[in-house]
């Protein structure tokens, strides 16, 4: 199947709505496909980007990513989200995914693809491996209380 795939970008809301199931799978505390589109149509305002791999009109992967800019790494292609059909993993969808989305990067004179995994995701980090990224840090988070007036 991995053969018959074509890639396109989602850009409006049906398109971003028919993601959805898709996306619960990588994002499961996804609930509400209505917040969905529209949370996805808020960050498409920031520069996201939300490319589909499709066998014939089915979504069967997404990869979710936008352009940034900083003093380490220059311009470069940070990949937020990249999920593949459960039942089509291990299939190629993924590395398809994330070489089209190299190929987005290259395009736009990014010198870095830079994507983060959980610590505890093996799969994805063998994934990662494989496709020739390497470790080159550690990501540090910390929830914070919103002040509200």
């Amino acid at each position: 199947m991995a053969d018959s795939l074509t890639f396109d970008h989602l850009d409006t809301p049906a398109s971003f709505a028919a993601a959805f199931e898709i996306m619960k799978q990588l994002r499961p505390h996804l609930t509400d496909v209505n917040a969905f589109v529209a949370q996805l149509a808020h960050q498409h305002t920031e520069g996201y980007r939300l490319l589909a791999a499709r066998d014939g009109t089915e979504v069967v992967g997404l990869a979710g990513y936008r352009a940034q800019t900083n003093l380490l790494r220059g311009k470069f292609i940070y990949v937020d989200d990249l999920v593949v059909n459960a039942d089509l993993q291990r299939g190629g969808v993924g590395a398809q995914l994330l070489e089209a989305v190299r190929d987005v990067a290259r395009n736009s004179g990014c010198a870095h693809l830079v994507l983060d995994t959980g610590l505890n995701n093996a799969f994805a980090q063998r994934f990662y491996f494989r496709q020739g990224l390497l470790a080159t840090g550690m990501h540090f988070a910390e929830p914070l209380t919103l002040v509200t007036e």
